[in-house]
């Protein structure tokens, strides 16, 4: 049920055979005569959790985070990674196999120029690469006479003698009850985007889940269906996907408004349209380089931009968000009998980082409708808090005493998509505790209570959340909050509050609020909920003003607060949001709980 009963076994998989698999990786580049290979941590689509048969840089490393790149030459190698993860790869990979490298400090591309040698050809699946991607890295390493040679078989694939199958997850239809508009209407609007095009190729498949009222179960954590799909001007649209997939009655309510295709029939469709000089809008974020270079090749004009419903996805219609809303109410209680709880077991001992997180998911599973946790839940103790993206393992799995304590969950449920943090102390909160908390109290306020005219963007707002922060010297490192799709990512874009979030905010949309703070060695602090933008009434505003709807309902921890860093304005805010999760939650729990909610949401 655990994550991390995967990631161990994936951890000693590789561990034990690092050297052989690097090894026969190096002798199978010899032989069909190249340098290098690159391996990103990545499938077809780009997706942020992979089936387990693009785990190829875990298999070929250990690393098991959701980011990563490792390039292979014939006598060095090195693996990438963000600031997430720069202390996780250290105590997963083989230091002595492959070099650990901050890609904010190195990136790939500058690493393989300066070690890679003149006229080294360095091989590439075109599969799990953006063909933005590959055209930087053609463009940049031919100064340097290293060339860039697409591989027809990953030679990953061949060495891999377990790997495990393509996933076959039943698909299912979204019903109208969630989605709040129908497959037709939203293939209508899309097509009205194409904007001279001839079709758009749609390769990223939370957008097709959505633009088609789909779901599906091939990857871990967010219910879509691997698959591609071309949307035409004219014409139905066509559905590459694997027909297993299919029930009978799944495919007859599906083929009324689509053209069902076996994944196998899109190169030549595409070879097809190429012939005719199509035109055909590839995404910039997902969509393979082997695809876009197929159209060229056979004559077609790609042109690679965003996908149509990038957009429209993550601006929710008003069923997808009155669902999250009702999500947010049951996941709250779910979560608040786990606090209550938790309040209560921690200080007594005996549970660990993995027994708390197996906790948390029983009491969402209690509710009845959990269909998954929406990512592997950040249960994380002491030091290991310190660590944003941290992930537990049977090995690093710590026991939780005195100290601070952060858990950072999600669920799945048919009507929304939930994200949550909270900070808790077991024992008293020293000073220093309360000083950091507070000032991530301050900017996760500063964003709830943020009003700003329509056109500004997530990047504008970031700093609102950090001022506090930046006053006592302090900061973060992540961005402060990413958008959440309705039953599909919990990590959804464009819109995003971060230093490089450029997307304009709107109505309809769902973000994290998340600011936090985090001293290594010791303890980190993280508070988030997930807001909606709504348009806000300001009387003789001269402009139309947006404003944020919270609507994550947990108690924050008091034991952390001091209330005399708070200004009036942001008290009046925590008492008001309290009595909001204090009079929401109470009649949907337990009385055990529900006195302990009383005390948690008292009036500062």
């Amino acid at each position: 049920m655990f994550e991390a009963k995967f990631q161990t076994f994936v951890d000693d998989a590789a561990r034990g055979d690092g050297a052989a698999r690097l090894k026969a990786l190096r002798n199978e580049l010899k032989r069909q005569g190249l340098d290098g290979f690159l391996v990103p941590r990545a499938d077809a689509h780009q997706n942020e959790y992979v089936p387990k048969c693009a785990e190829r840089l875990a298999w070929l490393t250990g690393f098991t985070g959701s980011a990563g790149f490792a390039v292979v030459l014939e006598k060095q190698a090195a693996i990438f990674v963000d600031g997430r993860y720069v202390i996780q790869v250290r105590g997963e990979i083989d230091a002595k196999l492959f070099k650990p490298l901050d890609i904010a400090e190195t990136t790939p591309l500058k690493w393989l120029g300066d070690h890679a040698r003149p006229g080294a050809r360095i091989g590439y699946d075109p599969w799990v690469h953006a063909s933005a991607q590959i055209e930087r890295f053609t463009k940049a390493l031919a100064e340097k006479k290293i060339e860039l040679v697409p591989l027809e078989l990953n030679p990953i694939d061949a060495l891999w003698t377990d790997r495990p199958g393509e996933p076959k997850g039943a698909v299912t239809i979204h019903p109208a009850r969630y989605a709040g508009e129908s497959a037709s209407s939203k293939i209508k609007k899309l097509r009205a985007a194409l904007k001279g095009a001839d079709a758009a190729l749609m390769s990223d498949p939370h957008a097709i889940c959505w633009a088609f009222n789909i779901r599906g179960a091939d990857v871990a954590h967010t219910p879509i269906a691997l698959c591609f799909a071309l949307l035409p001007k004219e014409g139905a649209p066509a559905l590459y996907i694997d027909e297993e997939k299919l029930a009978p009655k799944t495919r007859a309510a599906l083929e009324k408004y689509l053209s069902l295709k076996a994944p196998e029939n899109l190169i030549g469709d595409l070879v097809d349209a190429g012939r005719r000089g199509a035109t055909i809008l590839f995404d910039s974020a997902t969509a393979p380089a082997k695809l876009v270079e197929t159209l060229r090749a056979a004559g077609g004009k790609p042109r690679v931009t965003d996908d149509p419903a990038t957009l429209p996805k993550a601006i929710k219609n008003e069923t997808e968000l009155e669902g999250a809303r009702e999500a947010h109410i049951r996941d709250g209680a779910a979560l608040t009998r786990f606090l209550a709880w938790f309040a209560e077991a921690a200080p007594k001992g005996g549970l660990t980082e993995i027994s708390a997180a197996e906790a948390l998911e029983t009491f969402r599973r209690e509710n009845g409708d959990l269909r998954d946790i929406s990512f592997p839940t950040i249960s994380a103790f002491r030091e290991h808090a310190a660590i944003p993206h941290y992930r537990v393992t049977e090995k690093s799995n710590l026991k939780i005493g005195r100290g601070v304590y952060l858990v950072d969950s999600g669920a799945q449920y048919l009507d929304g998509t939930t994200d949550v943090t909270r900070t808790l102390v077991v024992g008293p909160a020293s000073k220093q505790l309360r000083e950091h908390f507070t000032r991530v109290l301050k900017g996760h306020i500063a964003i709830a209570r943020a009003v700003f005219p329509k056109g500004v963007s997530g990047a504008q707002l970031d700093a609102f959340a950090r001022r506090a922060l930046w006053e006592a010297g302090l900061d973060f490192d992540h961005g402060t909050g990413h958008g959440v799709g309705s039953y599909l990512s919990v990590h959804e874009g464009p819109q995003r509050i971060s230093k490089l979030g450029a997307t304009p905010l709107q109505p309809g949309m769902i973000l994290s609020n998340e600011p936090g703070y985090y001293r290594a060695g010791e303890y980190g602090i993280r508070l988030e909920n997930l807001v909606i933008v709504e348009r806000c009434e300001i009387k003789g505003a001269e402009r139309e003003m947006y404003g944020f709807e919270t609507i994550t309902l947990a108690p924050f921890d008091l034991n952390c607060v001091e209330p005399k860093l708070l200004a009036p304005e942001e008290i009046a805010w925590l008492n008001a949001y309290h009595a909001q999760v204090r009079r929401t939650l109470s009649p949907l729990v337990d009385a055990r709980t529900r006195k302990w909610l009383r005390e948690a949401t008292k009036t500062l």
